[in-house]
């Protein structure tokens, strides 16, 4: 092993780079120590499990988000915030294999998130709503994003490749030809993923207005 000066940052550039090749289940110190060309145990001055390397992976994912997926100027409506903030979302979990897992329930190693939560939730407020409900409409809008893109990622797990076998839409029908209808809803279940995440992005805003109000 040679002598690589390694830091937080550079340990996660490296295993988000390695999540592609190996997945979540395979990726581990040991094999990012190896690709880093150190010691395994020289990874544990940094993090001390592998939940820490995941905060720092969800960290720089956001980061990544907020320099590459999300409009350089906010749209000022509360609507198209969360309708914007929830596809750059997307857009950046869906370019890692396993996007969803690493980033669900982690927590983020810096405030980098804490200017754009604030400017939304002052959005928010301002237009009408209680701090609570802003909280809710944001939570629940996110939550959708993330159970979508883990269902979109359990049919598609490599990112730009086919979906894995047994997802085939005509040979699902075949098996389901005695349900006419359950058969073709498979088109639509398993297909036309973006369409379908931004519909169901726009009737959770229609329904937030519909129960809270706001502007």
């Amino acid at each position: 092993m040679g002598t690589t000066k390694i830091d937080r940052s550079r340990v996660a550039d490296t295993a988000l780079r390695l999540l592609n090749e190996v997945g979540l289940d395979g990726l581990s110190l040991r094999a990012i120590a190896k690709e880093l060309d150190v010691k395994a145990p020289a990874l544990y001055w940094h993090f001390k499990d592998k939940q820490e390397l995941l905060d720092e992976m969800a960290t720089v994912m956001y980061r990544r988000t907020l320099a590459e997926d999300l409009p350089a100027a906010f749209p000022a409506g509360w609507q198209e915030q969360l309708v914007a903030y929830n596809s750059g979302l997307r857009r950046m979990l869906l370019r890692y294999r396993d996007g969803a897992k690493v980033y669900g329930g982690a927590r983020f190693t810096g405030t980098d998130h804490a200017d754009g939560l604030e400017t939304h939730l002052r959005t928010m407020v301002d237009a009408g709503f209680e701090l609570w409900q802003a909280v809710r409409a944001g939570t629940t809008a996110y939550s959708y994003t993330m159970g979508f893109v883990s269902e979109e990622q359990g049919v598609h797990p490599i990112p730009g490749e086919q979906e894995r076998e047994g997802f085939d839409v005509e040979e699902r029908a075949r098996r389901l030809a005695r349900y006419p209808l359950a058969a073709a809803a498979g088109e639509e279940i398993f297909a036309r993923y973006d369409e379908r995440f931004e519909d169901g992005l726009r009737l959770i805003v229609a329904g937030i207005e519909a129960r809270y109000g706001g502007r």
